[in-house]
């Protein structure tokens, strides 16, 4: 629902659920950005590393 002010939009009301959805889908969104920037940066590990690295939550 869009809530206005002297005519303008001024705000919405959105349903939880709605808002807990658009703020997990934002989390994603920002972690996909985060991981572009590593690859742009050259911050990134051979898949050899990277298992390495995570060798331990595999288990």
């Amino acid at each position: 629902m869009l809530i206005t002010e002297h005519g303008q939009p001024s705000a919405y009301l959105v349903d939880v659920d709605d808002y807990e959805f658009m703020l997990q889908r934002m989390q994603v969104l920002e972690g996909v950005a985060r991981g572009e920037q590593a690859i742009r940066n050259g911050d990134t590990f051979s898949n050899e590393d990277a298992k390495e690295k995570m060798s331990k939550w595999l288990k």
